[in-house]
């Protein structure tokens, strides 16, 4: 998708692109490094994806199928290739790796900006129908009323065109209730549906979660992903055979030049045995074997040194990246509290929120780098979804089990540490400027109210009532936000079975 604004004096076009979700769209740098498929795998899939949106009719398909297959991979390949045919609509690419509510509530007008740019000739009644109601770009309006009008009247002028397109909706499941998920699906697929619109295929990606499958239409075209099925399992296999043969070629040092053959036969089918069918086994396990400064050889022992009875167990391949750290259960705190982070953010916003634990937060980036993505520029950002549900499932992670309350705790007082840090005058700078609040200002109280009572946290907030909350109070530019945010915190402290009874807070 091209990312340059076209240029236009109208405010209306202006207001569209503010509220635009950029990480939405499927090929956004803000989505970086971006998932595809390696060249010849998925290749009898992808065909059949192809024959079904080559149909001009409304057919529209559901790939479905558990964390780790590779849906996120194919449904951005399929974009590639219909934006280079000039038939991609839209796409809206949730995160597997945070909870992003928020952004679903724009998912319609960053629709309607992508249909602009694909088609300009209707970007005008675009920016028309926002003149006349700005309110359409309102999280609060309903997404029917979007839809209509920011959608479905556009194209209505390109009625004509014979060529079908596609709309791609990626991970429906992460960031929708049930009842969302179900009026999403509807909506897109019934008023899509219209005869006065040009052919439009909807893909939508999930997990086969229940209340997903009760939402789509029939005569969806339902593709679903195993860990079992013969060309998934041969694809891991190719993408672990030339992966393998790639590491080989770029460590003379370690296997000579020309390189000699490695791994073993034996160790290579038993790596595509624990792998199974699940790409993203197949992934991290190459990550963890590749690493810098690590010898391929004695990682790929450390992977097959446990048996597998099934293939595909991807606990097995977390369980055994964590144990290569120094001190796991201070690791899987850290990590846990990366995952629980109400946003990610930046390598160096997370030095300054984890200021006391900097050196252990480095530790912990180096030692799980093969499940984390860190490149010190973007997003420190899990690899996968599956290491979210393996780390909050107890029956999963065990002994590296860290509850939710636990790490909210650590968040909470890390949030606090690093606002009572602050000496008065830069607290009343940043006080002043509210919209540009660094991350711990804006979630010091939401982590706080989930937060587990300890008297760190105490002591924490006594030092913040003392320090810094006079100036929150006395801050010429506070808003509704920041009055809400000390109103909560107070709320939190007041109440049974939180932090405890605060009298400094109580009394402010």
């Amino acid at each position: 998708m091209d990312f340059t604004r076209p240029s236009s004096s109208s405010g209306s076009w202006n207001r569209l692109c503010n509220v635009v979700e950029y990480s939405g769209i499927f090929d956004s740098e803000y989505r970086q490094p971006h998932s595809r498929c390696m060249e010849n795998t998925r290749v009898a899939l992808r065909k059949s994806i192809t024959q079904v949106l080559d149909q001009r009719d409304r057919t529209n398909i559901w790939l479905n199928g558990l964390a780790g297959v590779g849906k996120t991979s194919i449904a951005f390949t399929i974009a590639e290739e219909m934006k280079a045919a000039k038939r991609l609509a839209a796409t809206f690419f949730f995160s597997h790796k945070h909870a992003q509510k928020e952004k679903a509530a724009v998912i319609i007008p960053t629709i309607a900006y992508q249909l602009a740019l694909a088609f300009p000739r209707i970007r005008e009644d675009i920016v028309k129908v926002i003149e006349n109601d700005d309110s359409l770009l309102s999280p609060g309006k309903s997404h029917a009323d979007q839809m209509r009008e920011l959608v479905i009247k556009p194209l209505e002028i390109l009625r004509f065109r014979e060529e079908p397109y596609a709309i791609i909706i990626d991970a429906l499941d992460e960031c929708f209730s049930s009842d969302e998920a179900a009026r999403l699906v509807t909506l897109l697929t019934d008023t899509l549906a219209g005869p006065a619109l040009p052919f439009i295929h909807v893909i939508f990606t999930s997990r086969p979660e229940a209340h997903v499958r009760a939402a789509m239409p029939s005569g969806v075209h339902e593709i679903l992903l195993t860990t079992r099925d013969k060309d998934t399992i041969q694809d891991v296999r190719f993408f672990l055979r030339t992966s393998l043969g790639k590491t080989r070629t770029i460590r003379p040092a370690v296997f000579g030049q020309p390189p000699f053959p490695w791994p073993s036969e034996d160790e290579f089918e038993t790596l595509v045995f624990k792998a199974g069918g699940l790409f993203v086994y197949a992934a991290m396990a190459m990550n963890f074997i590749s690493a810098a400064g690590h010898h391929p050889q004695e990682r790929l022992e450390l992977l097959l040194r446990e048996k597998s009875t099934v293939g595909a167990d991807i606990d097995q391949l977390y369980r055994q990246i964590i144990e290569t750290s120094e001190d796991p259960l201070a690791h899987c705190r850290m990590l846990a509290s990366i995952i629980y982070l109400n946003e990610p953010l930046s390598l160096a916003a997370l030095q300054d929120l984890f200021h006391a634990d900097k050196r252990s937060l480095a530790m912990m980036l180096e030692a799980f780098s093969p499940v984390i993505l860190n490149d010190g520029v973007g997003h420190v950002e899990i690899y996968h979804a599956s290491l979210r549900d393996f780390m909050i499932n107890p029956l999963r992670s065990k002994e590296y089990h860290i509850d939710h309350e636990r790490a909210d705790e650590h968040l909470a007082c890390c949030c606090l540490d690093f606002i009572t840090r602050q000496d008065s005058i830069r607290t009343r700078a940043i006080l002043a400027s509210p919209r540009d609040l660094p991350y711990p200002y804006r979630v010091w109280s939401f982590h706080l109210y989930h937060a587990y009572p300890n008297s760190k946290l105490r002591n924490l907030l006594a030092l913040f009532a003392d320090k810094t909350l006079r100036h929150w109070i006395q801050a010429p530019a506070i808003n509704d936000f920041l009055s809400r945010t000390v109103r909560n915190a107070r709320n939190t402290c007041l109440s049974s079975g939180s932090v405890g009874h605060c009298a400094c807070m109580a009394s402010s």
